[in-house]
């Protein structure tokens, strides 16, 4: 079973490049994120089509996330409880992978844009109560992902820059304390790519300016973070910068999707 997180960088001007991805690696279950767009302007048909189920939840403009899954899927929650007035940033489904249930939530995490915006402790607040949500609802599952664009740089070997970032926005003590809450117990979720790759210094998000992807000047922000039953499934995960490229004309995210295949379904 294939299964896959990526930030699409608004769905009008990726469908296209999108598609292209999902004929030539056949994941089973995505979780896309900052869709840019509502519930209703969500092209569903198009997915549905080359035998994709769709959940949304959409925002005009900005944020959005969804799940496309092969498999049968039923929507377990919809938006961050007490957290909605921030945006359109979780949905979650439990997915019938014909062994059982597989929970998968996927997010978009506030930006936080500065450590001296007012954005920056509300982005904190966001993460304590992911945490306290995941605790509660994902790390109590036996099979389960949580995943997404946490905008967090978890450790130094997760940017490009190393200990020179510490204190920078997606660097800070802040944001990697709560960070460590996904992993630690109660919720214990694992960070399959840095389990699988501990030292290994690889990104998936890149800067459209400056030469940035070329240059290897990334940062290390999306994740799939599985319970440890489900983490024992794990073939393979990997970055798949080939997508972070342009593909005949198409201008890709800047974002790479993040993939693993599971022994499992």
């Amino acid at each position: 079973m294939r299964i896959a997180t990526w930030n699409i960088n608004g769905l009008r001007a990726r469908k296209d490049y999108l598609l292209r991805w999902l004929a030539e690696r056949q994941p089973d279950v995505v979780g896309l994120q900052e869709l840019k767009m509502t519930d209703e302007a969500f092209p569903a048909e198009v997915f549905e089509e080359i035998g994709y189920r769709v959940a949304t939840h959409g925002q005009k403009a900005w944020n959005g996330v969804a799940i496309l899954s092969r498999r049968p899927m039923e929507i377990t929650g919809v938006g961050l409880p007490g957290e909605e007035a921030f945006g359109a940033r979780l949905i979650g489904a439990d997915i019938d992978t014909g062994s059982g249930a597989l929970s998968f939530t996927t997010v978009y995490v506030p930006n936080g844009k500065d450590t001296s915006h007012d954005d920056f402790p509300r982005k904190l607040i966001w993460l304590d109560a992911l945490a306290n949500h995941a605790e509660t609802h994902i790390g109590t599952r036996q099979k389960a992902i949580l995943c997404g664009d946490f905008n967090i740089c978890p450790a130094p070997i997760d940017s490009w820059r190393g200990e020179a970032a510490n204190g920078q926005i997606f660097h800070t003590d802040e944001e990697r304390q709560r960070f460590g809450r996904f992993c630690a117990p109660p919720c214990g979720l694992v960070d399959i790519y840095r389990e699988r790759f501990p030292y290994e210094q690889t990104f998936s998000w890149w800067h459209y300016r400056a030469g940035a992807f070329p240059k290897g000047h990334g940062l290390r922000l999306d994740f799939l973070l599985a319970t440890p039953e489900l983490y024992a499934d794990l073939d393979s995960v990997t970055i798949d910068r080939e997508y972070r490229k342009k593909q005949d004309g198409l201008t890709p995210s800047d974002h790479a999707p993040v993939v693993a295949e599971l022994a499992m379904g």
